[in-house]
């Protein structure tokens, strides 16, 4: 239930406070005086788009809040997305004057995705011209998807997946010759390159293993110079440290100091040795090999080969071999018609497995909603007249099911109901789209938050049936166009409504206003130099005044019209 609205600098409203009560509450007042501006600044709240011309003129932003018993349904909602949960919902928007906005749930920061998905547990509008969806096919089939607590996800997504199975199959059967030429071109590159197997790292090895045979001689005549010159000729390194070593040795009995000396030479003559052992042992393993040199030349030549011919660096031989079989693969797959035809099948049978379970649930929910738009058109001036959801076969598959919806509608006894588009005036269309919207809030259906009769559809799933008694409903000039005694089965109805539900109704029937539990009265005054609105909460003689003037008189037989009213409203409520 909407418990509060407070709005600040919205529109021609400077300053404004609304506490609301359970029940059937209606807003009245001239034409212009701003009824409708609470709704438009509710549904800012509510995450809606913003419009910058909202902010009053001279102000630096519009600021908005609502606050809403929280229904169980929101909690899990609000822990997941890590807002505070409390007893209460606090939803509040604030919109500069260069159109941006910033909202909050609970006083923590909230994107307007989340104050959408938020006020989907917590208000549903109907708008006045809630009519003008009966006529559209996507949006008729969306009020009985509502009502039908369809899912519409999973065979949206089944529709998609046959889609794309169908475009890779027209579009690999359109390309076959294309693909067995590409096909063939690209396995034959494969196979030459693959004579040269080259793996990574591969050609850096090879240039090393050549460069070290190709300069063998020059290696070994290089070491055998160095092991001479460290260790085998009488005049060698090793020798002279040898000499060195001895003589410090004989006169470190006379000064220790030398003996430091002595250890490095000791140190530096392991160290040639060391060298003279891993020299030895490098001239015992290397000899001339010119087959193998040979066998060298004639790989690095096929490597240098292969990249002139594909314009490539030779290293980046085996990074062109693997994206070449991965995309011979990607190419025999495309190729393969019979495993394409196969999963173009399966996706369709997917589809229609989906499109199924959604056919059952809308011919189960056909007939209910029929029923009771029906009942509800016999009190809306429409006496013997018949409602009928039609599910028409498709001709061929479509993304929204195996058949199309339409309404139906024969205005009074004895008629065949027919399309409601060629049959209906505007003025039945505006009464059916009211009982439409009242049977829909009577289930707890309709969308959080909507605007018309197909956005109160779209959405009917996402409701949860367990708050739908504590809901909140807006009906903003909905009864536009009806008048008499219509009138007066529409009020009733609303007040019904709100023996269960919250009921807000912008109005300018005062048959509507006499039957609400309770009466606001909007009203513009010049301020200063600027028109501003108010809202008055009126009973007692201010309400009956009020009435007297929606009725179109002030007079003594105006004020006794609207006591009247008031007294059958009351009446017919006890």
């Amino acid at each position: 239930m909407l418990r509060r609205l407070t709005l600040r600098d919205v529109a021609i409203v400077a300053e404004l406070e609304v506490d609301l009560g359970p029940g059937f509450t209606v807003l009245t007042g001239e034409t212009g005086a701003g009824k409708s501006i609470l709704i438009d600044a509710l549904q800012l709240a509510l995450g809606n788009r913003a419009d910058a011309a909202l902010v009053r003129e001279g102000a630096a932003r519009a600021e908005v809040s609502a606050e809403f018993d929280a229904p169980a349904s929101l909690l899990p909602w609000l822990d997941a997305a890590g807002f505070a949960r409390d007893e209460t919902l606090l939803l509040r928007r604030h919109l500069d004057n260069q159109g941006r906005s910033r909202g909050w749930i609970n006083g923590s920061p909230a994107t307007m995705a989340q104050l959408r998905e938020a006020a989907e547990h917590l208000v549903e509008i109907h708008g006045q011209h809630a009519w003008q969806s009966l006529t559209r096919p996507a949006a008729v089939r969306d009020l009985l998807d509502g009502q039908a607590g369809v899912d519409a996800a999973p065979m949206s997504a089944a529709w998609q997946a046959w889609r794309a199975a169908v475009a890779e199959l027209d579009d690999a059967r359109a390309r076959r010759d294309t693909l067995d030429r590409e096909r063939e071109r690209l396995a034959w590159q494969v196979a030459e390159l693959d004579k040269l197997a080259p793996a990574e790292g591969q050609w850096e090895t090879l240039n090393a293993e050549h460069e070290r045979l190709a300069h063998a001689q020059a290696l070994i005549e290089g070491a055998r110079s160095a092991l001479d010159a460290i260790d085998e000729a009488d005049d060698s390194a090793g020798a002279r440290l040898a000499r060195a070593v001895a003589a410090l040795d004989e006169v470190l009995r006379h000064d220790a100091e030398l003996g430091a000396v002595a250890d490095l030479l000791r140190g530096a003559q392991a160290q040639i040795d060391d060298a003279a052992h891993t020299l030895n042992g490098y001239l015992g393993h290397r000899e001339p090999d010119p087959q193998r040199l040979a066998e060298l030349d004639a790989q690095i030549g096929a490597w240098i080969a292969a990249a002139r011919r594909h314009r490539r660096a030779p290293a980046e031989l085996p990074a062109l071999l693997g994206a070449w079989k991965t995309e011979l693969r990607t190419l025999e797959a495309a190729a393969d018609l019979d495993r394409l035809e196969r999963a173009a099948a399966a996706a369709a049978a997917a589809w229609r497995d989906e499109a199924a379970k959604v056919s059952r649930l809308r011919r189960k929910a056909a007939p209910r909603l029929a029923a009771a738009v029906t009942q509800a058109m016999q009190s809306l001036g429409m006496a013997g007249g018949r409602f009928e959801v039609a599910l028409l076969p498709q001709s061929e598959p479509q993304a929204w099911g195996l058949e199309a919806v339409e309404l139906r509608v024969a205005g009074h006894a004895g008629s065949t109901p027919r399309p409601l588009a060629k049959v209906a005036s505007g003025g039945e269309l505006s009464r059916l789209a009211l009982a439409i919207a009242v049977t829909t809030a009577q289930g707890g259906a309709g969308a959080r938050a909507g605007t018309n009769a197909a956005n109160a559809a779209h959405a009917a799933h996402a409701a949860h049936a367990a708050d739908a008694a504590g809901s909140t409903l807006i009906f903003d000039e909905i009864d536009a166009g009806v008048g008499g005694t219509v009138a007066d089965s529409v009020g009733r109805l609303m007040k019904q409504l709100g023996a269960t539900s919250q009921v807000l109704a912008v109005t300018h029937l005062a048959q509507v206003a006499a039957c609400a539990d309770g009466h606001c009265v909007v009203s513009k005054a010049l301020r200063g130099r600027q028109t501003l609105s108010d809202l008055q909460r009126v009973e007692g003689e201010a309400r009956v005044a009020e009435i007297a003037r929606m009725l179109g008189g002030e007079r003594l037989s105006g004020q006794a019209h609207a006591q009247a009213l008031l007294g059958q409203a009351s009446g017919a409520a006890k």
